[in-house]
């Protein structure tokens, strides 16, 4: 069975909507500077080496948004937590940093720019797959007393060449209606891996990440970004409306195992 669990700022919801792995996640009305998510997870409190998911594995799900230029990121899939904090503005867990490994639909309004390479897609709805290499965790947060330098141009563009290096990516720009119900897949296997909407391929790639992963399925106002020639750069947006993910028939296929359903 899965274990999902609700991660909540003040006045966001994780409702149970009717059916099998159905839920509602809402985020209402705020201010810039103010951080406002609604998250399932299966990976808190355990220690990233424990997170319960390895290939081979298919996810599936219904989804559809509010509207489709929400502020912030929303998406579905699996990841690897790679942060020890949400980039300084809360809801993660308290872990070493590492690079990420992840599986997942991602959409990200401006002003987030989140790849590591120019000729990938940064904005949008993105079906996106990383794998990273292990460097350990006390030598990422060593590196991280240097963060300011990465605020000035230069750094920024010193910490993307070296972050192209550490971290293979693949990434395709989804084009359908966000706010429309559509069926998502995420097939991982080993050393492959295929998302697809609606039954149709949107990206198959040997770009897929090894070891073990969690579920996380999240709306936020959060931004981070990294452009070419820039600064790195994150914060918060403004909700001037509430901001909604529906997810329903949500199911977890293990290879020779039965969905597991909520």
């Amino acid at each position: 069975m899965l274990n999902l669990k609700p991660r909540l700022t003040p006045n966001a919801q994780v409702d149970d909507e009717p059916g099998e792995g159905a839920w509602r996640l809402s985020i209402p009305v705020g201010p810039a500077g103010r951080y406002r998510l609604a998250q399932l997870d299966d990976y808190r409190g355990l220690r990233r080496g424990d997170f319960p998911w390895r290939a081979p594995l298919r996810v599936s799900l219904r989804a559809r948004v509010s509207a489709p230029d929400l502020p912030g990121t929303w998406g579905f899939g699996l990841w690897n937590e790679p942060f020890s904090a949400s980039l300084g503005l809360g809801g993660m867990g308290q872990r070493l940093p590492t690079l990420p490994d992840a599986v997942w639909f991602f959409y990200a309004s401006p002003p987030n720019y989140l790849s590591f390479r120019d000729d990938l897609p940064a904005q949008g709805f993105l079906a996106a797959t990383f794998r990273s290499s292990g460097l350990p965790g006390w030598l990422l947060a060593m590196g991280g007393l240097a963060a300011p330098l990465f605020l000035l141009p230069p750094g920024a563009r010193l910490l993307r060449r070296v972050l192209r290096r550490l971290v293979q990516q693949d990434t395709r720009l989804v084009q359908q209606s966000v706010t429309d119900w559509h069926t998502y897949t995420l097939d991982w296997e080993i050393g492959r891996v295929t998302l697809q909407v609606d039954d149709q391929a949107v990206l198959e790639t040997t770009v897929a990440p090894r070891g073990s992963l969690a579920l996380v399925l999240w709306i936020d106002n959060q931004y981070a970004a990294l452009p070419p020639g820039g600064r790195l750069a994150f914060g918060s947006l403004a909700n001037p409306q509430p901001s909604w993910l529906e997810i329903s028939d949500f199911s977890v296929l293990r290879v020779d195992s039965p969905p597991a359903m909520h």
